[in-house]
């Protein structure tokens, strides 16, 4: 006999409808939701309902309070760093290791490189441009080197004008180390200069804004990666990924 599905919990059912109305009015980050007796009025909730409804949202990065006379809930844009929590987490009790990060790049940034030559914008485009020119002239320093490559990936995921493209790559940079720098994976000055040419390759296609090739050039770009860090750093690629 089928089991019928366990009702959802009242205070998320209560925390989707504030989302839903919170779209449906058109309230941007900075901007208040009403004050508490109000709420309860209009959703019918009770006060302790309303409060668990409102603290997950807070967790979730969709609300901050704002405290004293006047204050209360303000509506905020959820940022990556709360998908890279989750995500994190997740991870961790399935033991994974740093390569499933590096596999699944393998997998998705070659078909950002496609669609981020075919959708790119100007402004975009002009990002891409400067990362390259300022990874040359730091190519010695670590920290302009990580930066400057976290940044050309990060801008063509976003450049793909997928979200989930983008906030996938954003929780790598941000919390999952997508360098492997974190895990002890090094990059001397001779291998900084390999990445250089292979994003110079990349960029070429995606300004001529060939998809193919700009898919080609990435995946040629991963593999190098993955055959580098394989052969040089092979524990760092089995590290354990950790909730942080």
């Amino acid at each position: 006999m089928a089991v019928a599905p366990r009702p959802q919990k009242t205070a998320l059912i209560l925390a989707q409808r504030i989302v839903r109305d919170i779209h449906r009015r058109g309230l941007g980050p900075g901007e208040k939701l009403p004050p508490e007796r109000l709420m309860m009025e209009e959703y019918e909730a009770g006060r302790g309902t309303l409060r668990e409804s409102l603290r997950f949202l807070e967790l979730q990065g969709v609300l901050s309070f704002k405290p004293g006379p006047g204050g209360g809930p303000v509506v905020e844009k959820p940022g990556a760093d709360t998908l890279a929590a989750t995500l994190a987490l997740l991870l961790e009790f399935e033991n994974a290791r740093y390569r499933s990060i590096a596999e699944a790049r393998a997998a998705f940034e070659p078909v950002m490189a496609r669609l981020a030559a075919e959708r790119i914008t100007t402004d975009r485009l002009a990002v891409l441009e400067q990362s390259l020119d300022d990874m040359e002239a730091g190519i010695e320093n670590d920290e302009v080197y990580l930066e400057t490559n976290e940044l050309f990936h990060d801008t063509i995921a976003w450049a793909s004008d997928n979200p989930l493209f983008g906030l996938l790559v954003d929780v790598m940079v941000g919390s999952m180390d997508l360098s492997g720098a974190a895990h002890g994976i090094q990059y001397p000055v001779r291998r900084r200069v390999a990445v250089l040419k292979a994003h110079r390759s990349i960029y070429d296609a995606i300004q001529a804004r060939d998809g193919a090739l700009a898919e080609a050039a990435m995946r040629d770009h991963i593999g190098e990666y993955l055959t580098y860090v394989r052969k040089k750093f092979p524990e760092s690629m089995e590290r354990l990924i950790s909730w942080q």
